[in-house]
């Protein structure tokens, strides 16, 4: 359903006249100019200035802009240009990073709407508001992390499962394809991608599927863009089929699936756990053109109880619930697997491997320019692949005090885990296992929002928490739409004086340069900018600015509501703009524990804040 924002009165010949001219004014600020969006658009986005055109501010996702205008020495006269409230009582999380072009913002908002706004002036264009099904199963809120543009069109998933395809101009559906069970789990909370596959030179709309905590499988899709129609489908648990051009193409590794356990042996007697598997990749995809790979993150292997994947009297390390938590190279014209690398094998703490991948070039000790992922998981560890070919290079920490494992092996590429970290079977005549306490918790050392990467300083910039988890074992079987977990779990502080900690890495020693600790968890996403600036949001409404080389705190403003969204920055009319969504929600407050308590008197709301410097300053208009 398509809601227009311009309902004009048809009485006096003055207020049509009046009326025909504010419609076309906002069409001159939104369409007049407006051309259609290229391939060569998008795979420029990294370095343009004029628009935000992808989820990550380019196909790498650095989230980094070479816009300086804004910078260290004059960012505390930063002030509100304007700000536009989504209104009614849909609020909730908003986690949305949005998108700009000719003049346009389109940013998405909690129940699976979109909203098109002047940039100017925050003037709404037109509104999408998606009807949704009573039964709708989102596991950590009704967010929705943003939207994709390519040609006259925007693309956004939805809470049911579905990919809608509008008219950028005027918010019409032009098509709507379901791709999965809503009433079983499958959701779609994360901005498509777009890519162009190397290869054949078609443009193809890729996104994920959510939904690991129902229990379904994973699936990572390619489509027309023009038509919404399925080009390839790739399954991300072991044995189960691919899909190319509508029919059976490979399965997914070994056919056999030897990372998980068969019939004869399952404690259960049937492959309740392969068949409800997980691995969903629902965080954004990055793109490698010079290597034509998609590289994408897979979730977590359903259920959460590790013993459910593991034949009875066997060794986790023989079930390694493949290809779930880890990061996922992906052939763009037929959607084979390219190659893979397992963050968390056998992961029974739900560290999921979603968080995004951030592609960085830098040199190794050898003096070698390696081509790399960067990736801040869940787990606690900071991991640099060589996005060639999926070898580990560097693994590290980021936050204090992880807990289920000492060190990643270098060699191997595995973790070295430390015993009695795997929440334990229940004994004999129990229902629950006794319980163990963990760190990280299962909303991780970071979760999905993403960090920043600085291609002046060379270090990332990483929005993470401190705190821990008791988990327990619990008797599980899958039943559609029903949480599958078997697990419970309690979330934990671990500090007095903070949780979230805003840390800047060196990804080639692992060494911390700087910190910044914050009271409430961070959920927001980073942005760093050549103006030697770092700018997120706090779960307590401040948007702040610091030194991205000392860590310095240079700037905030307090927006009325907990910001858990990634900011983005544009130049417009000679000036330079900073953008970021606000609404309080997400996982956080849901899951109970500590955190709940923690946030529980967080506002809740729902706008988009616009910010540049002030037109009497003389230094905005160098």
């Amino acid at each position: 359903m398509t809601t227009r924002s311009l309902p004009c009165s048809a009485s006096p010949l003055s207020a049509a006249i009046r009326c025909l001219l504010l419609v076309g004014g906002l069409a001159a600020a939104g369409g007049a100019v407006a051309k259609d969006i290229t391939w060569e658009d998008i795979a420029n986005d990294h370095i343009t200035t004029g628009d935000v055109l992808q989820y990550g501010l380019g196909t790498n996702a650095q989230r980094w802009s070479p816009l300086a205008q804004v910078n260290a020495d004059n960012v505390f006269k930063l002030a509100p240009a304007w700000s536009y409230s989504f209104g009614d009582e849909k609020q909730r999380g908003q986690e949305s990073q949005a998108i700009v072009s000719d003049g346009v913002i389109y940013v998405t908002a909690s129940y699976s709407r979109v909203f098109a706004l002047d940039a100017r002036t925050g003037q709404r264009l037109w509104t999408y508001n998606h009807r949704l099904p009573d039964d709708i199963r989102p596991c950590c809120d009704v967010v929705n992390r943003g939207a994709a543009i390519y040609g006259d069109k925007i693309y956004v998933g939805t809470l049911d499962a579905r990919v809608v395809a509008l008219n950028k101009k005027t918010g019409k559906v032009v098509w709507n394809k379901k791709f999965g069970d809503h009433s079983a789990g499958y959701t779609m909370t994360g901005a498509p991608t777009i890519v162009k596959d190397g290869k054949t030179g078609k443009v193809l709309l890729i996104h994920g599927s959510s939904g690991d905590e129902f229990g379904v499988v994973g699936k990572l899709f390619a489509r027309d863009p023009d038509t919404g129609e399925e080009v390839w489908m790739r399954p991300f648990v072991e044995g189960h089929m691919g899909r190319l051009n509508g029919k059976d193409s490979t399965p997914t590794g070994d056919i056999k699936a030897p990372s998980w356990p068969d019939d004869k042996n399952h404690p259960t007697g049937k492959k309740e756990a392969w068949s409800q598997g997980g691995g969903a990749p629902w965080q954004s995809a990055s793109f490698d053109p010079e290597t034509n790979t998609i590289i994408v993150g897979a979730g977590n292997p359903a259920p959460w109880n590790g013993w459910a994947r593991t034949a009875d009297g066997g060794d986790p390390k023989d079930y390694d619930s493949l290809y779930t938590s880890g990061q996922v190279g992906v052939d763009p014209t037929t959607g084979e697997v390219k190659w893979f690398y397992q963050h968390t094998p056998n992961d029974a703490w739900d560290f999921s491997g979603n968080n995004e991948l951030v592609l960085f070039d830098y040199r190794n000790k050898d003096g070698k320019t390696v081509k790399a992922t960067a990736h801040a998981d869940r787990n606690g560890f900071f991991y640099v692949v060589d996005r060639n070919n999926g070898k580990l290079q560097n693994a590290f920490p980021f936050v204090d005090n992880i807990t289920w494992a000492s060190h990643i092996d270098l060699k191997t590429g595995r973790p070295v885990e430390n015993p009695g970290q795997r929440p334990p079977l229940p004994e004999p005549g129990q229902k629950h296992g006794k319980a163990v306490e963990v760190s990280p918790p299962f909303l991780g050392g970071k979760n999905w929002n993403p960090m920043a990467y600085s291609q002046d300083t060379g270090l990332f910039y990483v929005p993470a928490n401190h705190w821990k988890e008791d988990y327990w074992t619990e008797e599980v079987a899958y039943k559609k739409g029903s949480a599958y977990l078997g697990q419970g779990f309690r979330i934990k502080r671990m500090y007095d004086d903070h949780v979230g900690v805003l840390r800047a890495m060196d990804p080639t020693s692992g060494k911390v340069v700087w910190e910044h600790k914050e009271k409430l968890p961070l959920w927001a996403g980073v942005l760093a900018t050549q103006g030697n600036l770092v700018f997120t949001g706090t779960g307590d409404g401040f948007f702040k600015a610091f030194d991205a080389r000392s860590g310095k705190e240079l700037w905030k403003f307090q927006t009325g509501s907990g910001i858990v969204s990634p900011p983005i920055t544009w130049e417009q009319d000679g000036e330079q703009y900073i953008g970021v969504t606000v609404g309080y929600g997400g996982a956080v407050p849901l899951w109970g524990g500590d955190m709940a308590e923690l946030t529980k008197p967080v506002a809740q709301g729902g706008s988009f804040w616009v910010f540049k410097l002030p037109s009497w300053d003389k230094t905005a208009q160098r």
